[in-house]
């Protein structure tokens, strides 16, 4: 029997009642906070090397957060979006993997890939089970004696409020950012009366399929705040909208906080991930045919109701908006560092991405899609064991794509099985945006054209034309390429 639960916490103690090290230690599993595409990913990658993983999902199902965008479509092929590990685990079962070529959805992926893969690992994922705090066992971070010969210890909040904790040899936190949204203000804290706002405010693209969220936003006006890919998303919703039979007079106000260059639509055809060129052409096809304004240069200060009840939103230059009677927030999402808080992280201060992975992502530097081949090396930390995989590696930048997780807990699970060499061994070649230049550059639009020389050339925009066409990318091109988990 192992050592997991606290109940059982005497078989891993020595006969003075202090915690054993690595040979017992060895015997305890590796936690796995999240079962999102990259945290079950880890678990396939442990399983392989012969290691016992335990998979710890807040949500009532695997993939819980990819759920919640369901509706919203990768722009990463089925060939993309599979980790080997897995597929290895999956193939006695009679899996096989869907056309590698064809685009699926959020709630394809949930489907057909992330709850046959968790199925397969069984027991080892337990799904409602948030976690709460992480330590090491009898060590807050301040004490050094003896610590990394301490397993970690996991406190646990089941759905039903049970508590709970169990011990690890190691722990891989592929929780996400999905659940922390950044705010409306251009400061980086929500502006003044966005919470009070919280009814005409939501921080996701909304499922326009759905009757009673179509109908929030049919003929009204909507503002979307943001310029990545969940933004062109929305954009061109509201322009598939405003087309359509029941949404007449739904217009979009698309709030920049820098000005238009070239790639504020993104790469275009200059996008190695051609889907997600074109959700950048789709957006801009929506403000050629007048379904969404642009206004440019504009940082939320704060969001103030008008007398009818509508939203006004006030820039940190005093300028005020028309009012608007929706507020799409996209600004991006940053990690929950709570949980963690008795580790000793080191992450960078911009980015809260750990310290050797930060330059390579820096988006005040650069906004390519190419990322520097990185694994455990990058992804370490002071506290030895404990390792911020996926989307929540990348702290608050952008531009994650499922492949980069998918080596990184290749390179993890090898480092954790002794495995050095192959651990090391990293291999990464990443589709480049056709975009360059960084967000730091945001007062200078001119400025991230053809600049740092480390992207394609600037991309050629080419006008989608008739309006009727500025749905179909929004329907047929696939529109998110991030994992939500």
């Amino acid at each position: 029997m192992s050592c997991w639960a606290a109940q059982a916490i005497d078989r891993c103690r020595n006969t003075q009642g202090v915690a054993v090290n690595a040979p017992v230690t060895t015997e305890l599993p590796v936690v796995v906070i999240g079962a999102g595409p990259v945290g079950l990913a880890a678990a396939a990658h442990l399983v392989d090397q012969g290691i016992e993983p335990l998979v710890l999902e807040a949500g009532r199902t695997a993939g819980a957060s990819v759920r919640e965008w369901s509706h919203v479509r990768l722009f990463s092929t089925w060939g993309e979006v599979v980790d080997p590990a897995a597929e290895k685990l999956l193939a006695p079962t009679g899996w096989t993997r869907p056309d590698p070529a064809a685009y699926p959805s959020g709630g394809d992926w949930a489907d057909l890939y992330l709850q046959p893969l968790a199925d397969v690992l069984g027991d080892r994922v337990r799904t409602g089970a948030a976690v709460t705090g992480v330590s090491r066992a009898g060590r807050d971070r301040i004490v050094d004696a003896d610590r990394e010969q301490q397993p970690f210890v996991v406190h646990i909040t089941h759905a039903d409020g049970g508590e709970e904790r169990v011990f690890a040899r190691a722990v891989i936190d592929a929780s996400g950012t999905w659940a922390t949204p950044s705010p409306a203000g251009g400061s980086g804290l929500p502006a003044l009366g966005e919470r009070t706002a919280a009814d005409r405010v939501t921080y996701r693209v909304p499922d326009l399929k759905e009757p009673a969220v179509r109908a929030r936003y049919a003929g009204r006006r909507t503002a979307v705040i943001g310029s990545g890919a969940s933004a062109f998303t929305a954009l061109a919703y509201l322009a598939d909208l405003a087309t359509s039979d029941d949404g007449a007079g739904t217009k979009g106000v698309w709030i920049l906080r820098r000005g238009i260059s070239g790639s504020t639509f993104g790469g275009g055809e200059a996008d190695q991930l051609p889907a997600r060129g074109a959700l950048g052409l789709a957006a801009k096809a929506a403000v050629d045919a007048g379904h969404a304004d642009a206004v440019t240069g504009f940082r939320t200060e704060a969001i103030e109701r008008d007398g009818d009840g509508r939203l006004v939103l006030v820039g940190e230059d005093g300028r005020r908006l028309d009012a608007v009677d929706e507020v799409i927030v996209l600004t991006g999402f940053r990690p929950d560092l709570s949980f963690l808080a008795e580790l000793r992280l080191g992450l960078d201060e911009r980015l809260q991405a750990p310290v050797a992975l930060a330059p390579l992502i820096d988006p005040n530097q650069h906004s390519c899609g190419t990322v520097y081949p990185h694994g455990h090396r990058e992804l370490a930390h002071p506290e030895q064991g404990v390792y911020l995989v996926g989307m929540k590696s990348y702290g608050r930048a952008p531009t994650f794509l499922a492949m980069t997780g998918y080596e990184q807990v290749r390179s993890v699970a090898a480092v954790i099985a002794g495995d050095i060499e192959a651990a090391d061994k990293v291999e990464l070649t990443l589709p480049e945006t056709g975009v360059c230049g960084g967000a730091g550059l945001f007062d200078a639009p001119e400025a991230d054209q053809n600049g740092g020389g480390c992207c394609a050339p600037a991309p050629r925009l080419v006008p989608l034309g008739a309006p009727a066409a500025v749905g179909a990318p929004a329907e047929q091109a696939p529109a998110d390429g991030c994992c939500g988990s």
